[in-house]
């Protein structure tokens, strides 16, 4: 389980086509998807944009640990 998720800003428009999680490195889009939903991250969730499933970092009061904040 991850408790850090960065989006690296590799698509598109600066869209997440892949992202980074400390100590395992870079993991794409669709397979970090179907991780978060399977609930192997529980302190992020799916969102979708334009027909495309994304990874967020579920709210709370901080920015810093947000996939593309900090």
């Amino acid at each position: 389980m991850a408790n850090i998720i960065k989006g690296n800003h590799d698509g598109e428009n600066g869209r997440n086509e892949s992202y980074t999680i400390p100590g395992r490195g870079t993991v794409p889009r669709p397979n970090l998807v179907r991780e978060v939903e399977s609930g192997q991250h529980l302190d992020f969730s799916t969102y979708r944009i334009h027909g495309q499933k994304y990874v967020r970092a579920n709210p709370d009061s901080s920015k810093d640990n947000n996939v593309n904040g900090g």
